[in-house]
């Protein structure tokens, strides 16, 4: 079990920092990984993906599993 601030979590945000979504793949949490990418990609057409990039390297750094 990954516990929020561990090393998972550091490289899962590095991860998401650089390519939204892939943190939350490695996590195993697909659903939530195809969103962030997807989202991204339409953010970035107005200019704005660099929103979800910070939002997506913080949700993985912060997650807890259960």
């Amino acid at each position: 079990m990954t516990q929020r601030g561990s090393d998972g979590n550091v490289l899962a945000a590095l991860c998401s920092f650089f390519i939204p979504g892939l943190g939350q793949l490695l996590q195993g949490r697909l659903v939530a990984a195809a969103l962030h990418l997807i989202i991204d990609v339409i953010l970035w057409m107005f200019l704005l993906g660099w929103l979800m990039h910070i939002f997506s390297a913080y949700s993985a750094a912060v997650y807890e599993s259960k």
